[in-house]
């Protein structure tokens, strides 16, 4: 039990759940197996993508990483990008968290190394992915490995590296208001005198293609919170028709310190989901999950995304 973690009012039986046209079970079987083939020919071709330039392995792994969500099924949209980052300076993506889509779209726009819960690293093909996509992997449990992982996220901004972060800590449905974002990583920024740049990604069904904001009406089957296996999220994401993924890739923050981590993570949060409004206590996201379902409600425990 870890309540210092994140909590997210989401669960699978509230939030995870699809009210639109779906596919019969033979087309989304395909996508399924379209979907799993598409990620193994990533993981089969990195070692070879890791020999390239920097310019050529940015170009495919854009490619690739829209392609996934598109081999599952859901349609990518992304609008116009913002500048881009001074050459040779460090970068800290910073998105919001509804799915496990997220990752492979905010790759698509802004490819980088992702901070990832070490349990990922056990995950099949998309554990061994990320590891071999140069993923930092922590120990999200343990809060006093925290400073450990600031420094290394750091150093990585240092170096020139972009590095990607889902800063609520937790999955949200992305009905409500979505969570505050996490200060730890944003101190990592302001060390490494890095940029910050905030990315939106909004799911919508051909039933609400109105505006998009994270706030507004989601398509639930892209969710996944609490106890959902990432089987059933899946299968639930191919049976789901007409899901669009709507990606904004927002203006740099500078992260130059004078104002804090905290002052920091507001401005991120506000760019991305608007202002913080007060949360409510109730279930957990993949963060923290409840130990006996029937209690999920109002126990957090183990973390179980990013």
């Amino acid at each position: 039990m870890t309540g210092w973690l994140p909590v997210a009012p989401c669960t699978p039986d509230g939030c995870a759940r699809h009210t639109g046209a779906v596919r019969a079970p033979l087309p989304a079987a395909l996508l399924l197996l379209s979907g799993c083939a598409m990620v193994l020919l990533g993981v089969a071709c990195v070692p070879l993508v890791r020999l390239l330039g920097d310019g050529p392995r940015s170009w495919l792994i854009r490619r690739w990483a829209r392609a996934v969500p598109q081999a599952f099924g859901v349609r990518v949209r992304v609008r116009p990008h913002a500048p881009d980052r001074a050459p040779g300076g460090g970068e800290l993506v910073v998105a919001n968290h509804i799915s496990w889509l997220d990752i492979p779209l905010v790759a698509s726009v802004r490819p980088g190394r992702m901070v990832a819960k070490r349990e990922i690293r056990c995950w099949p093909l998309l554990g061994s992915l990320a590891a071999l996509g140069g993923t930092l992997f922590i120990d999200r449990d343990r809060l006093r490995a925290l400073p450990a992982v600031v420094r290394t996220i750091a150093t990585a901004l240092r170096s020139g590296s972009r590095v990607v972060v889902f800063p609520e800590g937790s999955t949200w449905c992305g009905r409500g208001a979505g969570g505050a974002f996490r200060p730890a990583v944003f101190q990592a920024a302001i060390d490494a005198g890095a940029t910050v740049r905030p990315v939106r990604i909004t799911y919508r069904t051909a039933a609400h293609s109105a505006p998009e904001h994270p706030t507004g009406p989601a398509a639930g089957a892209v969710a996944f919170v609490g106890a959902d296996p990432l089987a059933a999220s899946l299968w639930r994401v191919v049976r789901a028709s007409g899901l669009t993924a709507h990606i904004d890739v927002l203006a740099p923050i500078p992260a130059d310190g004078e104002d804090g981590r905290r002052a920091l993570a507001r401005r991120a949060r506000t760019a991305v989901l608007g202002p913080e409004e007060p949360r409510r206590t109730g279930s957990l996201g993949r963060s923290g999950q409840t130990a006996v379902a029937s209690d999920r409600a109002n126990r957090p425990a183990e973390s179980v995304h990013h």
